[in-house]
């Protein structure tokens, strides 16, 4: 979802924007709850005098970490995809002007 050769109108930087802010709030609000209900797991876990609550937790720390890949790397929300079309445009630019 990285902008092409021409620059992104004020609607569509807007649009980008919201769809970036409302894809991090969403991976907080899955972090919160997922600290939330693992360590209300991990108390009735401790309390039994068994430790089950590492699975569900581990099944659902794979899943937030997938989540986080997904907002913070793929969709650019981290700005790593900005960065690296960056560079390449960079580079082509010294390309094309022989440098």
């Amino acid at each position: 979802m990285s902008s092409t050769s021409r620059p992104l109108s004020d609607e569509a930087l807007e649009r980008r924007a919201r769809q970036r802010a409302g894809a991090r709030m969403g991976w907080y609000a899955h972090a919160i709850v997922f600290l939330a209900v693992n360590t209300v797991l991990a108390s009735l876990s401790l309390a039994s005098g068994r430790h089950w609550a590492i699975y569900p937790a581990l099944g659902w720390g794979l899943g937030l970490l997938i989540h986080g890949v997904v907002v913070w790397i793929v969709l650019g929300g981290g700005g790593l995809q900005d960065r690296l079309v960056a560079q390449e445009r960079e580079r082509l630019v010294r390309e094309r002007s022989g440098l």
